[in-house]
């Protein structure tokens, strides 16, 4: 879709007659980017059910048990100011918080709710939607007031869902992703051209929308720092660092250039992956055969679901007490189980024999579509 295909209204849109009145030259209001993030997504949807938890600290995450190994989910806020925080371990949650509540993850009630945020955000009129993830979307609208359409957002998921969100308001799409950081909770911010370094500027580089941990390393390798930094870096070490397409792209992040299309075209994955963690460690080599085996079968499963051939393949191991390991490679594209089950059992050859295993992962990597990404917003992985 093309920035002049953005359709026009907002949220709390005037009526197509009152909009001809307000500007008589008929020319279309201005096109603007809404990130809409919701607030603590998936605590807010347990204390929903459960509202006799509000105000406390309560931790979503495996089966709710913090004696097993998994990882938090999300917190509440009540439980992130102790510093709990998404990818920590439950055992490490729980010591920081004994007296919290710990809740198991039901995907099917998260996976509700999101349908009914979207379906929300879809009917908000000249809205187009592109879904992040569970709890995050891009809406392109064209409006002159683009604070106002964000309200109506606000408002309108709140008395569908009894969800709150945060909106970040941009003229590209990654101004108005990193404007979000500064609306939580349930606020707006607004970043434009005209406000992006002075806002942004003097933030490390890690901050930005696209750029990791890894990635700001490597950039403070070559002297940048920050976002003002990033903005005014010669491409060409850059590129010398970061490949001739990856490099200018960081810093057109730095810049916070880049498109303002918002992009309802479905999402194609690339792959897909499962693992698990072992509540207790595997050390048998037949045991850990049998783990990738059964992980095996279920990527096939959803790689079958998707009717395109494998072309790469990968396992994430992990070691006791926690050292992860990524094996990768390519093969040439086949759709036939047997191949992609040996080439993965290959890897899983490589796992060393004498470490404990207490984490297994697989990954199969599909060919793509050829139109897959023609013409889309590049908004993952730089495609």
């Amino acid at each position: 879709m093309s920035d002049d295909a953005v359709p026009s209204s907002g949220s709390t849109p005037a009526e197509p007659d009152a909009e001809a009145a307000a500007d008589p030259a008929g020319a279309k209001p201005p096109g603007w980017v809404l990130h809409v993030d919701l607030d603590q997504f998936i605590a807010a949807v347990e204390l929903l059910r459960r509202p006799e938890l509000v105000g406390l600290p309560v931790i979503v995450g495996g089966r709710g048990d913090p004696t097993e190994r998994a990882v938090v989910s999300t917190a509440s806020y009540e439980a992130r100011a102790f510093g709990v925080g998404s990818g920590m371990p439950l055992k490490i949650a729980a010591r920081k918080i004994p007296d919290a509540v710990f809740l198991p993850v039901d995907a099917p009630a998260y996976t509700a709710a999101s349908d009914e945020v979207m379906a929300t955000l879809r009917a908000q009129p000249g809205a187009v939607v592109q879904v992040l993830g569970w709890d995050e979307a891009f809406v392109g609208l064209r409006t002159a007031d683009p604070d106002a359409a964000a309200r109506g957002i606000q408002a309108a998921v709140l008395a569908r869902t009894g969800l709150h969100c945060s909106v970040g308001i941009g003229d590209t799409l990654i101004r108005a992703k990193n404007a979000t950081d500064f609306g939580k909770p349930q606020g707006r911010f607004r970043l434009t051209a005209d406000n992006w370094l002075d806002v942004m500027g003097a933030r490390p580089t890690a901050a930005l929308w696209g750029v990791g941990a890894k990635v700001s390393k490597r950039l403070a390798a070559l002297g940048i720092t920050t976002v003002a930094e990033l903005a005014a870096a010669d491409t060409a070490p850059l590129a010398a660092e970061f490949g001739p397409k990856m490099g200018p792209w960081y810093r057109q992040l730095g810049r916070g250039d880049g498109s303002a299309t918002v992009d309802d075209t479905p999402w194609v994955a690339r792959g897909h992956s499962r693992e698990t963690t072992f509540q207790t460690d595997l050390t048998d080599r037949a045991d850990i055969v049998e783990a990738a085996r059964a992980l095996i079968g279920q990527v096939l499963a959803d790689v079958a679901a998707e009717g395109r051939p494998v072309v790469g393949v990968g396992i994430k191991v992990r070691y006791a007490p926690f050292t992860t390991k990524n094996l990768v490679h390519k093969i040439d594209e086949t759709g036939d189980e047997a191949t992609v089950t040996a080439e993965l059992l290959r890897l899983v050859d490589k796992i060393d024999a004498d470490r404990a295993v207490r984490l297994l992962g697989v990954r199969a990597e599909m060919a793509m579509p050829a139109d897959a990404r023609d013409g889309h917003t590049p908004t993952r992985g730089g495609w």
